[in-house]
């Protein structure tokens, strides 16, 4: 079972929560990795295919693709490197829908989490996302349809992020209620539905939520304005141990953000480059990532978006110094030479063995034995 407590993890978010970030995150410290955003009924009409190339699961969906495995791929996850670490945020506002798509993807993550938070028109214009705030009726029989149908049955959690509402009793309210659904986990994004990320996060009522969900034996996760794990364990120390934590926007623009020690953004986005490359991330994804990550005055953001391949990213890779500034021409040639060197050795390397191998099938043949 997924073990929420005091846990410093990585928000869902569209486009940037793909697999690749995902890895990156875990690998720099985060405690669990939230999918992005995929609405049920998108589940539902996909395959699932097991991937051998990679070592992930892949859900495709149907019909016309420009590039099969790539364009068509809706949801995609790496087993042995994501385990016990993966929530898979699901758009939902039919909880019918809900359990079938649940049950279709259940055995490939670690718990399922119900998006009743996002203000973006995508998620709330059929009801779902922050729209379910106006509708808790709807929304804890979602939860609790989840929890009896698919939780309890596989073992694995159910949650749900929210948003605060207008009045703190309205909020108060609205958690009392939902922590009476079964849910394991409740993820509070301290803004309104009204509120953008540019404005203050509200935490005068995060106190008494937690409250709430602790008297209930739910987890409870604070996001909002979370820059990384300096400020995590700081707000731990004045909320209480066992409160998570949960980073956005700072982890698009640096997902190493869940260690004391971050990276600077010129070997985070080598980093990020060789996960994405080893796991056939599809390419338009990888520059989006990656002009987030780097700064916008800097030349390498250019040289990013006017790459159209791989190929290209790892050119322009040659050309970066870990501080962020580029490379001069003879320090490139002489990346060069030193990798044309390497791979000449191991050229020379594997025609020794290559030249020794007929000797030793010779003697293994002749039963004759080497001391």
């Amino acid at each position: 079972m997924v073990d929420y407590r005091g846990a410093l993890v990585l928000a869902p978010m569209v486009r940037a929560g793909e697999l690749p970030t995902r890895l990156l995150a875990l690998r720099h410290g985060a405690d669990l990795v939230w999918g992005p955003e995929i609405i049920d009924k998108k589940i539902v009409t996909c395959d699932r295919i097991e991937n051998q190339k990679l070592g992930t699961v892949d859900y495709l969906s149907h019909g016309y693709t420009k590039v099969p495995g790539v364009t068509n791929l809706v949801f995609r996850t790496h087993p042995k490197l994501e385990a016990g670490k993966l929530i898979f945020q699901m758009g939902t506002a039919n909880a019918d829908v809900a359990v079938q798509a649940a049950n279709m993807i259940i055995d490939d993550v670690d718990g399922i989490d119900i998006n009743a938070g996002c203000p973006k028109h995508f998620s709330i214009h059929a009801g779902m996302g922050a729209a379910l705030l106006k509708t808790p009726d709807l929304l804890c029989s979602i939860l609790t349809n989840l929890v009896e149908k698919v939780g309890k049955p596989k073992g694995k959690p159910i949650s749900v992020k929210i948003r605060l509402l207008h009045k703190e009793e309205d909020t108060l309210n609205l958690v009392e209620r939902l922590v009476n659904t079964g849910i394991s986990n409740l993820t509070l994004h301290c803004r309104t539905q009204e509120m953008r990320n540019r404005e203050a996060p509200i935490r005068v009522s995060v106190d008494k939520v937690k409250k709430i969900c602790v008297d209930h034996g739910v987890n409870f996760i604070i996001n909002g304005a979370l820059t990384g794990r300096k400020e995590f364990e700081e707000l731990q120390e004045v909320y209480g141990k066992d409160m998570g934590g949960m980073i956005a926007e700072n982890a698009e623009r640096n997902p190493s953000v869940f260690s004391l020690t971050p990276l600077d953004w010129a070997p985070l986005i080598k980093e990020y480059i060789e996960i994405a490359e080893s796991m056939c991330n599809y390419i338009g994804n990888s520059k989006y990532m990656l002009t987030k990550m780097i700064p916008g005055k800097s030349i390498f953001y250019q040289y990013i978006a006017r790459s159209k391949s791989y190929d290209d990213l790892r050119e322009a890779m040659k050309k970066l110094n870990d501080d962020g500034t580029e490379k001069k021409q003879e320090e490139i040639e002489v990346t060069k030479d030193d990798e044309k060197d390497a791979e000449e050795e191991t050229n020379d390397k594997k025609r020794k063995t290559d030249d020794i191998q007929p000797e030793e099938i010779k003697r293994q043949q002749t039963g004759a034995i080497t001391a």
